[in-house]
């Protein structure tokens, strides 16, 4: 086989396997290195999802798929487009938690992603340069595995989620898939198990912290910034010491989101605006439970703030709205150990009586009388009947939005939310929820995936070549989520389906663009936001290779 055959047949971005045409096989040096029948991709593609259906375990299924990508790129995406929604547990959230358990023994390919290390700092733009291997990178997604929701600190194994994530912004948005690069940042890790594993692949260390680990970052960015100038950079599962950190550092100066901070909290707050759509209240008039004062919540609490101060309170107004409660109960300013972002967030025990009981989220509850709850606690069975009917005591439309997951960690059970509730709750959860009949409606649950988010939103600011992401530009994608919302139907759900993501990704990145274009934040001259998308929008079809 020549040099051309074989370099064309491994690379991903190329290859077509069995659809390579006769006169490609001429012009390429192909011909008799693979059958003689042509294929469509649609041939090929009903191949591949027959063989995904006769693996035996959701395990064994995505590494089907993972292989298929190594392979083809294109028949990949092909195939997750008719498939997205069996497709996306699979490919990312909740299965991608089993590949980064057994990485270190699954490992086959680098899938293309970048390994930068904490040991070897000198190395970062090198890394870089050679993960990329001349592509025009426009997303970066990177991450250092130590907060991955739900699991923690997994080092060097948590490049899966940045694979992942990436896989699902071309399902979703349609971005160039040649145009993305996963990085994983090994800054050591504190699992001991891992450590412990002598098939583990990262650096053995105990993890890196403080100025040489902040330094490590510090150039990442910087060679990032030099390499991709055009691109967006997404920061994915940091852990919560770290990310808010690094996020307020860059966010004025790059285009750079945080999906954990900024991306749940995008979504929740889509969802209540779209429960707002639903019970015809203001956003102004409600009172905040945040349970569960991590990265996630905190994160939520930080875009629910923006978007009261976007609705015209200052931000000493707006934090009044709010109540963060964690293990120790509600967080008070004089609470031991509170993090950056909570003491945003915390009361003073003068406003309460009773202070010193409020040590639990029944307390709180019977104390406050929020109108939103929001759990990101991992505390299953939370909320609990008792603590529910209390809310709903004092609340026309109570919103609940239990979002821990996988489900076995969920705060509450919708099914439950509806029926103790006798359905006037609006709920939305954070893994997919069946719909839910009680008293002859039938009740849709929205479910607060970030997915529903960050594509379009990061597939608008590529588009529009914008210089940052800011807070009216963050509202109004999540007004636009929230807007989709059908407020005639009885039992509507307060955010659409995840079956219709490429539909709204595609509105959410116009309206993102527009918002862009709007306040002459983008870099190139771009008039048309809708143009903008459609020239970068990538289709999973094969394209005339010619020599």
């Amino acid at each position: 086989m020549t040099k051309t055959a074989s370099t064309i047949l491994n690379n991903p971005f190329l290859n077509k396997g069995t659809a390579f045409t006769k006169e490609e096989r001429q012009a390429l040096g192909l011909t008799g290195t693979l059958p003689s029948k042509v294929q469509t991709i649609d041939e090929q593609a009903t191949q591949a999802y027959a063989q995904f259906k006769s693996k035996p375990s959701r395990l064994e299924q995505r590494i089907f798929l993972m292989n298929l990508f190594n392979e083809n790129r294109t028949l990949f995406f092909h195939l997750m487009d008719e498939h997205v929604v069996e497709f996306m547990p699979i490919v990312y959230d909740p299965v991608v938690a089993d590949s980064i358990e057994q990485y270190n023994e699954l490992f086959l390919d680098p899938q293309n992603a970048a390994f930068v290390s904490v040991d070897a700092p000198e190395d970062i733009e090198a890394t870089l340069k050679n993960a990329a291997d001349g592509r025009d990178i426009r997303l970066v997604v990177v991450t250092d595995a130590e907060g991955i929701l739900g699991m923690g600190d997994w080092g060097v194994n948590g490049v899966d989620i940045a694979i992942g994530k990436l896989m699902v912004y071309t399902a979703a948005a349609g971005i160039d898939p040649s145009q993305v690069l996963p990085v994983s940042i090994d800054a050591g890790t504190n699992n001991q198990k891992l450590l412990d594993d002598p098939l583990y692949l990262g650096n053995r260390h105990k993890r890196v912290s403080g100025a040489q680990y902040y330094d490590v970052i510090d150039k990442f960015v910087e060679a990032e910034q030099k390499l991709f100038p055009d691109s967006l950079l997404h920061f994915e599962d940091f852990g919560r010491d770290n990310a808010q950190v690094i996020l307020d550092k860059y966010k004025d100066q790059i285009a750079t989101f945080n999906d954990d901070i900024q991306g749940t909290g995008m979504v929740v707050l889509a969802g209540i605006l779209g429960a707002l759509n639903i019970s015809k209240e203001s956003i102004k008039d409600q009172k905040i439970l945040s349970f569960g004062a991590g990265t996630a919540g905190m994160g939520i609490a930080n875009q629910i703030l923006d978007e009261l101060m976007q609705a015209g309170l200052t931000e000493e107004e707006a934090k009044q709205h709010f109540y963060a409660v964690d293990k120790q109960g509600l967080l008070f300013d004089d609470t031991e150990g509170l993090t950056p972002a909570q003491k945003a967030f915390t009361r003073k025990r003068s406003e309460f009586s009773n202070a010193d009981e409020l040590t639990n989220l029944e307390a709180v509850v019977k104390a406050v009388h929020p109108t939103v709850m929001i759990g990101t606690s991992t505390q299953p069975g939370t909320f609990t009947e008792s603590i529910v009917k209390e809310m709903a005591a004092h609340t026309e439309r109570p919103i609940i939005f239990p979002l821990s997951n996988p489900t076995k960690l969920a705060e509450a059970k919708a099914e439950d939310l509806i029926k103790w509730t006798d359905g006037r709750a609006l709920v939305a959860t954070g893994i997919p929820a069946d719909d839910v009949e009680y008293k002859g409606v039938t009740y849709q649950i929205g479910q607060g995936n970030n997915a529903l988010m960050y594509p379009g939103l990061g597939f608008g600011l590529i588009a529009s070549t914008a210089k940052v992401l800011n807070s009216e530009t963050l509202s109004a994608a999540c007004h636009a989520l929230g807007g989709i919302v059908d407020t005639s139907k009885p039992g509507a759900a307060v955010l659409p389906p995840v079956s219709k993501i490429t539909e709204f990704s595609q509105t959410l990145a116009e309206v993102v663009a527009q918002s862009v274009i709007d306040q002459k934040l983008n870099k190139e001259p771009i008039t048309d936001a809708k143009q903008a998308v459609a020239d970068m929008k990538w289709v999973p079809e094969y394209k005339t290779i010619s020599e």
